[in-house]
């Protein structure tokens, strides 16, 4: 079944879809990243949402 384009957010809010351009606008909103900060996250520690969190998390505190 396709996502429903007119919903504003993700379908499943713990997991981050970058094919996605709504997906892409609602994560960067909410995390308070670029683009490039979300996709190079997610490449590197999957599409989990928590562990997208913690991992730009840490990366601010370094």
């Amino acid at each position: 079944m396709a996502d429903d384009t007119n919903v504003r957010g993700p379908q499943d809010r713990s997991r981050i879809n970058t094919e996605q351009d709504y997906e892409l606008r609602y994560w960067t909103q909410a995390l308070g990243v670029s683009e490039e900060q979300l996709r190079q996250a997610v490449q590197q520690v999957g599409s989990n949402a928590d562990k997208v969190r913690e991992h730009l998390r840490q990366g601010a505190a370094r």
